[in-house]
């Protein structure tokens, strides 16, 4: 019996459509996002038409939307978003009010709109897309930085928004009247949801973590990662709430468990292929016919739209005192429309806010202006330093160093984050001067509690740099996670200090060699130093003298982490040597006997090398180690011998000095 199921056919032709378009975007160097919306441009209802159940498909991108903030969340931590809130209450707030108001006004003055239908743009416009934008920051490694902390602060509080502008929407569209019973009953409800999601996910959920732990099916934990996210965030939306904040504040609560890294390596699958399926909804929303009979009135709209949020955006941003760079990267982020406001959309054309061919202009125009995000987002490092520069605006009040004594052959350290902290604790501790450079204002007032020589000021400008007294240090080190910053600092610090030693910590290898052109002495990429660590832990499991192991972790350093590169020509050969060494470079540590023939003995008459290629780099004799001995040492019984050679020398040796010794039970050198 042949059994038709219409969403399968709609899913598996989705799929279909999708991965050569995906194919030739990345082919052309385009994010990924851009080929699924363009999937679903061609077959939706007024491309192709191929896909029967709009909204079906729809359903599924909601629960893509969902896991893609429940594992953003997982990568936050609950003391990261505190730190956070002036950003998010501050910041968010500003603009949201700001473009709420220029929109509504707009809308009213300017297109002749009702101040319901006004006011009901203005949230529109408002809302940016929480899953565009943080997708292709975590793409490009940029939800750490700076502009990126502020974009998503902002989009946290336009999430927050959605249930106060839902509550909104029954008053202007005359459908309730307004009723402060009714407004305080349901943002109560939303506010004790989120409590109750807070108290599950720190009280609950570990609780039940470690009982299915103990279980050893990773079919059960999938499963309750799952229940965790689509739980979470149906009881928020049965609460007035949207659905990805919900599935968000679960996952940074989560994000403290011990088990938030298998979490998210479980969920990625399930979250990749839904996340897919939102984007590929988003574009079959557009409407190709509006597109082409009014092209000139949806493009000046998107114009409007970017122009409009970006500069709104960057005066709230800059009202915290973030610096012009910033602000305008941080404000590109969030200059699109988001997806959170088609739901909002929706219902408001239900209640006759919007409607016709303003409805579908509108919706065209916000599609857009999703579709140009990530080039936007790209653009914005090269736009910011024009913009910084062009304007003049200063970065700060304190950005000056006149408060701190004059200083030369320091060390300046830019970004004062964990790796900074640890830096500036060893430089105070040995006496060396230093100066450090610190855009986050919560860092400053708490390196400024503790005595820190910092200063505020973006280390991309000159007269920052030049505050730090540039000209006189000696060492630059750059450990914050911008790279595009990070590359102009070194460029601009090598041009105002030809004889500064600059050291950079990256975060991939493939931005090494742009750093060694801009002149910098040293660059630490995070990628393979985690694997020399790895791999000099396990050779030393292994029992090779942490010498060795370390002169092969220099060597591997030396030759610019080649031996780690599969692409590098010279690989396999440096791998041979290597594994010679390694080789060659076993230890074992043997207990002379009472009697035998090394006792009264000195290394010399023994002439292990010479006879052997073994060598005595230790003789630990009760308490005592006596390292690298040499030649006249005289040996006793009891000695244990520290011996380094190759395993069939080493065993000719033990042979030879004993004739019945053996390894001495559970000793190994490291």
């Amino acid at each position: 019996m042949h059994i038709e199921i219409p969403l399968l056919r709609d899913i598996v032709l989705l799929l279909l459509a999708s991965l050569p378009i995906v194919f030739v975007c990345g082919r052309l160097r385009l994010p990924t996002i851009i080929g699924y919306m363009l999937t679903g441009v061609v077959i939706g209802p007024s491309g192709l038409g191929v896909i029967g159940d709009v909204h079906a498909v729809e359903t599924l991108a909601e629960i893509g939307v969902v896991l893609l903030l429940f594992t953003i969340g997982l990568e936050f931590s609950l003391e990261k978003l505190l730190a956070m809130q002036r950003v998010v209450f501050l910041g968010g707030g500003m603009q949201v009010g700001l473009t709420i108001v220029a929109a509504m006004l707009l809308a009213h003055w300017g297109v002749g709109l009702a101040w319901p239908s006004a006011i009901f743009v203005g949230f529109l416009v408002a809302l940016s897309s929480t899953a565009i934008v943080l997708k292709t920051y975590v793409d490009r490694a940029e939800s750490d930085t700076p502009h990126g902390r502020m974009a998503i602060g902002i989009l946290l509080f336009q999430d927050l928004c959605i249930v106060p502008m839902m509550l909104f929407l029954p008053l202007l569209s005359g459908q309730r009247t307004a009723n402060l019973w009714y407004i305080l009953k349901t943002l109560g409800l939303a506010a004790g949801s989120v409590l109750l999601i807070m108290l599950l996910a720190r009280r609950v959920f570990p609780f039940l973590l470690r009982w299915l732990v103990t279980l050893r099916s990773r079919e059960v934990f999938v499963s309750f990662a799952v229940l965790a996210c689509l739980g979470t965030a149906w009881l928020t939306s049965q609460a007035g709430l949207s659905l990805a904040l919900g599935a968000f504040i679960a996952g940074v609560v989560l994000s403290e468990s011990e088990y938030s890294h298998q979490i998210v390596a479980d969920i990625l699958p399930f979250r990749d292929i839904f996340n897919g399926i939102f984007f590929v909804s988003i574009g079959m929303l557009l409407s190709l016919e509006v597109l082409t009979t009014t092209w000139p009135v949806v493009l000046g709209l998107v114009a409007l739209i970017v122009v409009g949020k970006t500069v709104l955006a960057f005066a709230a941003i800059k009202a915290l005192g973030r610096t012009p760079r910033v602000a305008l990267m941080a404000a590109l982020g969030v200059a699109q429309i988001g997806e959170f406001s088609f739901v909002l959309l929706k219902a408001g054309a239900e209640a006759g806010l919007l409607e016709g061919a303003a409805y579908q202009t509108f919706l065209a125009a916000s599609i857009l202006t999703m579709l140009a995000t990530p080039f936007l987002i790209g653009l914005a490092p090269a736009l910011g330093y024009r913009v910084g520069r062009w304007t003049g605006i200063a970065d700060a009040p304190d950005t000056g160093a006149t408060e701190l004594p004059p200083v030369s052959g320091h060390v300046i350290i830019a970004g004062y984050g964990l790796n900074g902290r640890n830096l500036a604790r060893v430089l105070r501790a040995a006496g060396i001067p230093y100066r450090i450079i610190e855009l986050n204002i919560e860092s400053i007032r708490a390196g400024r509690k503790q005595g820190e020589p910092i200063l505020y000021g973006d280390g991309t400008r000159r007269e920052v740099l030049h505050a730090a007294r540039i000209e006189a240090a000696r060492v630059l080190v750059v450990a914050i996670s911008d790279a595009t910053a990070t590359r102009r600092i070194a460029a601009l610090a090598r041009e105002m200090n030809p004889n500064l030693h600059i050291i950079v910590r990256t975060r991939f290898v493939s931005e090494m060699n742009d750093l060694y052109a801009l002149g910098v002495q040293q660059v630490i990429p995070e990628e393979f130093e985690t694997s020399l660590e790895i791999f000099a832990r396990v050779l030393r499991e292994y029992g090779l003298s942490r010498q060795y192991i370390q002169q092969q972790v220099e060597m591997i350093r030396r030759e610019g982490y080649r031996l780690l590169d599969a692409d590098c020509p010279g690989r396999t050969t440096l791998i041979a040597e290597l594994a010679t060494v390694i080789e060659n470079a076993t230890t074992l540590a043997l207990r002379l006997p009472s009697e035998g023939l090394a006792i009264g003995k000195s290394l010399r008459e023994l002439a292990l090398r010479p006879a052997f290629g073994v060598t005595v780099v230790a003789v630990q004799r009760g308490a005592e180690t006596t390292v690298n001995p040499d030649a006249d040492f005289v040996l006793e019984a009891g000695d244990v011998l520290v011996l380094l050679g190759r395993p069939e020398k080493l065993e000719s040796a033990t042979a030879y000095l004993t004739g019945q010794a053996s390894l001495v039970e559970g000793e190994r050198v490291s």
